[in-house]
């Protein structure tokens, strides 16, 4: 390969005068830069640990208590009640130290013991305060005295300046329900999806398994929360994602898009090169932990962190039975950002896990074919330079931007690699986006990279006027190289066949971007509804619109608050929300829906902030069907409950960084947010973010195989639900006739 010969720092010859030897001195130079690097990414990830390891303690501090108790000895007093005599009198040291020399290193050795004792209380403390929530069911802008408390006593023990991973150990564990609880909770969630003789019938069911077979599972489970540092994420992401035999694409990835209004230059090189310079700067902050860590607003309470491990150098390897994650130390720039030329090689990660494997191991196990894949497998991340021109333009823009949706979701079938955790795709036009693979992180991790590249990108890196890269050319890097494949007649044989099935999937997928400029955030806030259960509500309603009944609804909810959490469902079709919906559109009066509406908002409040809290229902079902298959025991209520359909599957992408927008001074610089495929093929994806005060974008996906469906027909129900909630909701203008007949009445009366 072109590398290794550049990486030759000499050659020799044999003539004869003798050896003579060529030193290249820029070879050289490279192979001492190269390891200087590598020495200082040691250096930079052994204090890392060190500071971690002692957090919310600092290592300054260990100083200070050393001082402090040398301090106190010097006072003549004993702040160790006779423990540094006890270790002086064990000091393996014998009589090569003066007594006074033992007795400082003795009362050291006592410091040292003394800070880690406080650095494990505090911790300890830290962590005990963390597993408090109520401070999340509190009415919103009512803090309780509590709370007040609370609050600060987590400050006190949270530390300044905390590195990415520094509260990993003080996190508390995911807590394991009570079988009881989530049985009553589920059968809450199902009673307006049933019949009265399904819910009797399903009723029966839970009462027989929390009786019998569910304390027995439960028992399991909990022994796993204690060993474990969460009893669902290993086997969220082995049985739901890597066991998954289905294609990645559209059923298991998702993306983002560029800025809505703005491309910030049309040339398609320029766009790439500050984007991937942009990714590696993160990667870099990312590597040193110079990344804040995420937090709950207003109270800063920590988020784990430990998905970001896995952003970078992470590919998802086929297996026959299941799937595995590989995760690649670093490598140089050149290797890391692979373009493999379109020679629909891609197109086998496209197809489902079986055949992919299979695959896998008969052709690219060995050789030439191997040594390719492994460049792209260990990658930092795949970058696709796409010849289409995509975005928001045209005679068509709407058109336009749900054709770059599509783009993003499946490309061509042939030129993305899925099992990166994610792609990067640039366009002839200069418009971006990415496509990421979902097991090994959740949509939030992969949009705070993606804030932080748009806005890097644009705001910081920026473009000269004629739209080229600000800087000067390095003409001494190395040019890349191509990646060569040696594809046999019946391996091409498979591509074409693994293409036609991939280009079925991708053309069944009926999308449709939504975005809606006439309201936002702003004018729900003055409803005093929370934005989130106000569009969840609406979604109900424009289902309800769409399909004349309800629908079992699955909305996405966070559980980060714990060690290693992932996400847990929010079933957000409650029997609240079926009767303001019923209310509404039987034709009942305007205050009886507000009222009807409220409980339907709190209601969907609460079941999120019980999902946060470790308090939902589908992660602990899950869990205890998992335990019973591994004890070879069958419940058929827990059957029924796996077996559910999502034809509802929603999901909110958070603006998390809002500093790094100025939606004031650059209102077109708006992200436009991500979405995903249908989970069920008669069913919708509805994928929604909301941008300042004035805007919300969605992403509504489905199939056109499915008669009852249709992107487009189900976003105007969505956008007209919103606008019809919006009308109850306002508070109502005064009539102007009115208030000018009260205005000359008052003034005769005065008369």
């Amino acid at each position: 390969m072109a590398e290794a010969h550049q990486a030759v720092a000499f050659q020799f010859t044999i003539t004869p005068e003798g050896i003579d030897l060529q030193l290249s001195h820029q070879a050289l130079r490279q192979v001492y830069l190269s390891g200087l690097r590598s020495w200082k990414k040691r250096v930079t990830r052994l204090k890392n640990n060190v500071i971690t390891g002692v957090y919310p303690a600092s290592p300054s501090s260990w100083l200070f208590v050393v001082i402090a108790i040398l301090a106190t000895m010097y006072t003549r007093s004993d702040p160790s009640m006779g423990l540094i005599a006890k270790i002086q009198e064990h000091l393996p040291v014998g009589d090569s130290l003066s007594i006074q020399c033992r007795t400082v290193v003795s009362a050291v050795l006592f410091s040292t013991l003394l800070w880690f004792s406080l650095i494990f209380t505090m911790r300890l403390c830290l962590k005990q305060l963390l597993s408090y929530h109520g401070w999340m069911f509190e009415q919103h802008g009512k803090v309780s005295n509590t709370t007040k408390i609370w609050a600060a006593m987590v400050r006190i023990f949270s530390g300044r300046q905390p590195l990415l991973y520094s509260y990993q150990g003080s996190l508390p564990n995911l807590p394991v329900p009570a079988v009881k609880d989530t049985v009553k909770r589920y059968l809450e969630s199902a009673r307006p999806l049933m019949s009265d003789s399904e819910y009797e019938r399903m009723t029966t069911l839970a009462k027989e398994f929390e009786s019998s077979l569910g304390n027995r599972l439960q028992w399991y489970l909990k022994l796993k929360a204690m060993w474990a540092s969460n009893y669902v994420s290993d086997w969220w992401e082995e049985y739901v994602y890597l066991r998954g035999r289905g294609p990645i694409m559209v059923n298991s990835n998702y993306y983002g898009m560029d800025f809505l209004y703005v491309t910030p230059t049309p040339i398609q090189a320029a766009r790439a090169g500050n984007t991937l310079h942009a990714c590696l700067l993160y990667r870099r902050k990312l590597n040193r932990e110079e990344i804040k860590p995420s937090r709950v607003p207003v109270l800063n309470v920590p988020l784990c962190a430990a998905q970001c491990e896995r952003i970078f150098n992470t590919t998802r390897i086929p297996g026959e039975e299941t799937g595995k994650a590989r995760i690649r130390g670093v490598l140089i720039v050149l290797k890391e950002v692979s373009y493999v030329h379109p020679e629909c090689i891609c197109v086998l990660n496209f197809i489902p896990r079986i055949p992919w494997a299979q695959a896998r191991k008969e052709f690219f196990s060995s050789g030439v074919n191997k040594r390719s894949l492994d460049c792209i497998e260990k990658a930092a991340f795949f970058v696709t330079l796409d010849d289409d021109e995509q975005g928001m333009r045209g005679d068509d823009p709407a058109g336009n931007l749900d054709r770059y949706a599509k783009s993003l979701l499946h490309g061509k079938c042939y030129d993305r690699w899925f099992d990166k955790s994610f792609t990067v795709v640039v366009y002839k036009n200069g418009k971006n986006g990415l496509s990421a693979e979902h097991s090994w992180a959740d949509a939030p991790i992969m949009a705070h990279v993606w804030e932080y590249v748009m806005t890097t990108d644009s705001f910081q890196l920026g473009y000269t006027e004629e739209g080229h890269c600000k800087g000067d050319v390095a003409s001494s890097l190395p040019p890349p190289t191509r990646l060569t494949w040696d594809i046999p007649a019946e391996c091409q044989e498979r591509i074409e066949r693994s293409l036609a099935v991939a280009q079925a999937l991708a053309d069944d997928v009926d999308f449709h971007v939504l975005p809606i400029q006439e309201f936002g955030k702003g004018a729900i806030k003055k409803c005093k509804i929370s934005p989130d259960a106000f569009i969840q509500i609406a979604l109900q309603l424009a289902y309800y619109r769409n399909r004349g009944t309800f629908s079992l609804t699955y909305e996405a909810s966070m559980t980060r608050l714990f060690r290693e959490g992932r996400t847990e469902t929010v079933r957000s079709c409650t029997s609240e929300s079926c009767a303001f919906i019923r209310a509404l559109e039987g034709g009942e009066s305007k205050e009886a829906c507000r009222h009807l509406f409220r409980t339907a908002a709190e209601k969907h409040q609460h079941l999120y902030r019980m999902a946060m809290t470790g308090g939902g229902i589908d992660r602990h079902l899950f869990c205890l069907y998992i335990v019973s298959k591994y004890l070879g025991e069958e419940s058929p209520f827990l059957n029924k409950v796996l077996s559910e359909t999502w034809r509802l599957s929603t999901s909110q992408t958070p603006l998390q960084q809002v500093e790094l927008f100025d939606f004031v001074n650059h209102p077109d610089y708006t992200t436009c947010g991500g979405g995903f495929g249908p989970v069920a093929d008669d069913g919708y994806g509805v994928s929604y973010i909301i941008i300042g005060e004035n805007m919300i974008n969605l992403h509504i996906s489905c199939k056109h195989s499915c008669p009852q469906t249709d992107s487009h027909k189900f976003g105007a129900d969505i956008k007209k639900a919103l606008e019809d909630l919006l009308e109850l909701m306002s508070p109502e203008k005064p009539d102007p006739s009115k208030a000018e007949l009260n205005h000359s009445k008052k003034s005769k009366k005065d008369l």
